[in-house]
């Protein structure tokens, strides 16, 4: 507990920032699309909504998207080693597999696994990030348990070709490189960026009691590229392509003897995203978005550079959204169609499944008042058919202060790997009979804007009903069965700020929470009842210098709550020196004091680590 302490008086003190400032700071209140699907600015919203910027991926240095998004509030993640193993991201203390990942909303989750390869995204290829927490089965259907995190990939802002570049190198052996050109040519928008990122890494397994422990170092190699184009008509007619891909490699520990430790395990996978679209203004109050896209996982993995096992998710997905300007407010009403199939080496009972889908909403203001209503039914074959919906108001008290409150309901579907997941002798089998988890949420929220500062304070609160566990069955017998045999209470607050004060540009949030099982009163695993973060840049002539305090309290990684693991507090420093307008020089520093800690039971954590490198990025 000590730990969080001293990240919830920094935060508290950030939040009584002087309002005296030199200047606006606009991105305090961004556009955002995925919390109504409707663009909308996010001080009008009535959703707990953050929004990760370009610059800021750029200032902040993380090496991959999980210590991005664990800089958030009500956030955090676990990681099976180091860059490239699987992780795990937690929103509000839900599940992993409780959040929908959007890439340019194309869903690239794992239908077998049912969670999402994060560490197949380079923070190179993105341009912004939005995040939604909160229950959001309404708008997006199956999974938005805990929230929704969109990526937008890198596109062209108008004008002439302008060329990107980036080298940096690193601690571990880490090499990371991108480059890019975007622009415009008469009405034809376009983006192309590409990336590779290697590193030698660590042990994955560093803990000598684990039976997969293995002291090589398990490295990391990435490849990926985005694209994107956009052609216009007119104002009122767009059409474009959207694609996203990047294949990567690592070696990871695993066996349950020495020997078996010994031998070279490696996961080859490969995330894709594409989609096309038309956006069409058939009517001064009628937007139509047609949308065609298809989202990848597919992955191999390898023993002694022999092939185990292989599974292929491929996701096909359809949507035809209408956004209609009413004289109160706005309505939305869309179709969706989710085509998910799988091909792997093992033979599924059932390899394939539907949801079809239909949504509508409503949300405006009438003077002070604010409210948002949306209500979704989705048809999901060979599992049945489920309605969501949200329902939110608000209110502006002042120029700076606004408060809303919103309930909503949500669900998540089981995977295919638990449903149809093939008899294999000690391992397990599907379950056909399980029925979707689902979830009653309700959240209140004040906050207090102004031109460059943002505080809020929220409280939460989810209750989760069957939620699906692999269970030993019969115990003693090393084969695993599903069932819906647990719920979850999760409540929590949320205190956050960001803002500019001089040429300091401040954040912090800290998120108390308490995530149980009330099956069995336990904690759920890998989640901390106390996380906080909290950071400052500072701007002077040339320089730019910054630092973050990162703090968890203890965890448990088992959900019997017996393998304990402490709390922890990490100093990461970052900097950045502008050669002149176009080229610069940047830093980055983490885990200063080279504190040892682990995010899973026995998965090693990287120790103090460096990486520098230059940045050409033409203003």
């Amino acid at each position: 507990m000590k730990h969080i302490k001293h990240t919830a008086i920094a935060a508290a003190l950030a939040t009584i920032a002087p309002t005296a400032v030199i200047a606006a700071d606009s991105t305090l209140d961004p556009i955002v699309v995925t919390a109504t699907r409707q663009p909308a600015r996010a001080n009008e919203l009535l959703a707990d909504v953050s929004v990760i910027e370009r610059e800021e991926i750029e200032a902040a240095g993380q090496l991959t998207l999980t210590e991005l998004l664990g800089r958030q509030p009500g956030m955090q993640f676990s990681s099976n080693g180091g860059p490239g193993s699987a992780s795990s991201l937690y929103i509000r203390g839900t599940n992993a597999e409780h959040v929908v990942v959007l890439i340019d909303g194309i869903r690239v989750n794992s239908a077998t696994l049912g969670s999402t390869s994060f560490s197949r995204i380079p923070l190179s290829q993105i341009d912004h990030i939005e995040i939604l927490r909160g229950p959001a089965s309404a708008l997006y259907g199956a999974d938005a348990i805990g929230g929704v995190i969109q990526i937008f990939t890198r596109k062209g802002d108008g004008g002439p070709a302008k060329f990107n570049a980036e080298a940096g190198y690193g601690t571990y052996g880490t090499s990371q490189l991108s480059a890019g050109v975007s622009g415009s040519h008469q009405d034809l928008q376009y983006s192309l960026q590409v990336s590779q990122n290697r590193t030698n890494g660590f042990s994955n397994v560093s803990d000598r009691k684990s039976k997969a422990y293995n002291p090589d170092n398990d490295g990391f190699s990435d490849t990926s590229y985005s694209a994107n184009l956009a052609y216009r008509f007119s104002n009122d007619h767009e059409v474009g392509l959207k694609a996203f891909s990047s294949n990567g490699k690592n070696d990871y520990d695993s066996g349950f003897s020495a020997a078996s430790a010994r031998k070279d395990y490696r996961n080859d996978l490969t995330v894709s995203s594409y989609n096309a679209y038309s956006r069409n203004r058939f009517l001064p109050n009628w937007q139509s978005t047609l949308q065609i896209g298809q989202g990848v996982d597919d992955t191999e993995y390898k023993t002694n550079n022999v092939q185990t096992s292989a599974v292929r998710t491929i996701q096909d997905q359809y949507l035809w959204q209408n956004d209609i300007t009413l004289p109160l407010g706005k309505a939305l009403i869309a179709a969706e169609w989710l085509d998910q199939r799988i091909r792997a080496t093992q033979d599924y009972t059932e390899n394939s499944r539907t949801i079809k889908s239909l949504l509508s909403g409503w949300g405006g203001s009438l003077g002070a008042h604010r409210w948002q209503l949306n209500a979704r039914h989705d048809d999901i074959s060979s599992t049945g058919t489920k309605n969501t919906g949200t329902a939110g108001y608000g209110y502006q008290f002042t120029d700076t202060v606004r408060a809303y409150g919103s309930w909503g309901t949500a669900y998540k579907a089981p995977s295919l790997n638990d449903l149809y997941f093939p008899n294999i002798a000690f391992v397990g089998r599907g379950n056909p009979n399980l029925k979707p988890e689902y979830s009653h949420s309700g959240e209140m929220s004040v906050h207090w804007e102004t031109a460059s500062h943002n505080a809020s304070l929220t409280y939460f609160e989810n209750r989760i009903d069957n939620l699906i566990q692999w269970t030993e069955t019969p115990a003693g017998s090393f084969f695993y069965v599903p069932n819906n045999v647990s719920k979850a209470k999760i409540t929590g607050w949320t205190l956050a700020y960001r803002g500019r004060v001089g040429p300091f540009n401040l954040r912090g949030s800290i998120d108390l929470q308490d995530p149980r099982d009330e099956s069995t009163g336990n904690l759920l695993a890998r989640r901390a009842r106390e996380y906080g973060t909290i950071g400052a840049e500072y701007d002077i002539g040339r320089w730019s210098i910054g630092g973050e305090l990162v703090s968890s309290g203890q965890r448990y990684s088992d959900t019997d709550n017996l393998q304990r693991m402490g709390g922890y507090t990490l100093v990461n420093l970052n900097g950045n020196y502008r050669l002149d307008k176009d080229f610069s020089l940047f830093a980055r520093v983490n885990n200063l004091f080279d504190k040892h800690y682990e995010l899973a039971q026995y998965y090693g954590t990287a120790g103090a680590n460096v990486l520098v490198g230059i940045r050409y990025q033409p203003k």
